[in-house]
């Protein structure tokens, strides 16, 4: 597409691309499951235009804390299509939620005392997040031999029983729902059947009647080479079949909530090179980009890139270091060996960064930069700048 007048840097949307991965994921859920629901994870692109779209396409938002929630509410999202997970929530949004109907996943025992304050004549259903420990159901897919988890409420111990037990003592709520989310270091199919057996066993170990089973996220689904939409949920349904559980399976909802899987392929981000300079026997290209708007933990080697030459100069430059605009050594994106020379004004463009980027990118040097609607062209972000920031602060 034509992006000459499109000022660099920015992020640009593909809302095409998004409606397509968010229609397949939902085809293989209805393929094998009667039925199911997309809960969007928020945390992993809290964009509002691509929350609008995500409600236009039937999710619900998964969201991890009160602000999230609110952030939902502003988008559009009724409070009965919301799946409210995570430490964060406040008790006010806690409460709100179970009494318009939202999907509520206990995460910690504060949350349990809170149903205390619950209006006593009336009934509600919460749901309750297990502690999966991938080095005890799933060993070749943890990271390490210690691949625990901070979340959720313990089976290995006397944590879940203990709250299972507080939860039945109040009188007016059910437990209708076990939240077992888990990303692992492979995102293999495999470890979603070690996982969903795991659920099947403590379902049956604690006799729990349930409304659903949110499986939580952490899926590729859109990269070559790696398991499909279709082959997570296939692998999920057999499971059921192989657990002897089609009853569970035929009453139950099963919940997702993709984020990278949904999101990642649907930004790019643009850069310009803005200064080229020689250190002893190395290229320093600078760019108006930065390391901190598509890699803010610092953990990527290399990205999927795509360099866009004004003019190519005959013959390549040994070594050269394409970094960002802020005063970090450590900004540095990546290298170029043996590779034509980078100029002022060349382009590059950063593909597949749309997850955990955007809602990361830091408050620093440079502030959070334009989004443009590859559709419509569009600008649906304007850059943030000193103004934008001293709006919201006391002077």
């Amino acid at each position: 597409m034509d992006t000459i007048n499109m000022q660099t840097p920015y992020f640009l949307l593909d809302e095409e691309d998004f409606v397509k991965n968010t229609t397949s994921f939902q085809n293989a859920l209805k393929k094998y499951f009667k039925k199911s629901i997309i809960g969007f994870s928020v945390k992993t692109n809290s964009f509002p235009y691509l929350l609008k779209i995500a409600r236009e396409q039937g999710c619900y938002a998964e969201v991890v804390s009160y602000t999230e929630y609110e952030l939902a509410l502003l988008c559009g999202f009724p409070k009965n299509r919301i799946i409210y997970n995570g430490p964060m929530k406040s008790k006010g949004t806690f409460i709100d939620a179970l009494e318009n109907g939202a999907i509520v996943n206990i995460e910690t025992k504060r949350e349990i005392e809170w149903l205390n304050s619950l209006n006593a004549s009336k009934h509600y259903n919460i749901g309750i997040r297990l502690n999966v420990d991938i080095t005890l159901i799933s060993p070749e897919d943890a990271k390490h031999d210690k691949d625990d988890s901070r979340f959720g409420f313990s089976a290995e111990n006397e944590e879940f029983e203990q709250a299972l037990k507080k939860i039945k003592s109040i009188s007016n709520v059910t437990l209708n729902g076990l939240h077992i989310h888990r990303t692992s270091r492979t995102r293999s199919i495999n470890f979603y059947r070690n996982l969903v057996k795991y659920s099947i066993d403590i379902i049956s170990k604690y006799q729990l009647s349930l409304n659903y089973i949110d499986i939580g996220g952490g899926y590729f689904g859109i990269f070559d080479n790696k398991p499909t939409y279709n082959d997570y949920c296939a692998t999920i349904s057999e499971v059921f079949e192989n657990q002897q559980s089609k009853d569970l399976l035929r009453k139950t909802t099963i919940i997702v909530e993709p984020g990278n899987a949904l999101t990642a392929s649907v930004f790019d981000y643009h850069t310009s090179v803005i200064d080229c300079k020689k250190v002893g026997n190395k290229v320093f290209i600078t760019t108006d980009g930065t390391r901190n708007d598509i890699d803010p933990l610092f953990q990527k080697q290399d990205y999927i890139k795509e360099i866009i030459y004004k003019e190519k100069n005959n013959g390549n430059i040994t070594k050269q270091i394409v970094s960002g605009c802020t005063c970090l050594e450590f900004d540095r994106l990546f290298e170029l060996t043996n590779s034509p020379q980078l100029n002022i004004g060349d382009k590059i463009c950063y593909k597949n960064v749309g997850a955990y980027t955007m809602c990361l990118s830091p408050l620093f040097i440079r502030y959070i930069p334009k989004v443009y609607s590859k559709t419509t062209k569009e600008l649906l972000r304007e850059e943030w700048g000193a103004t934008e920031y001293v709006a919201q602060c006391k002077m």
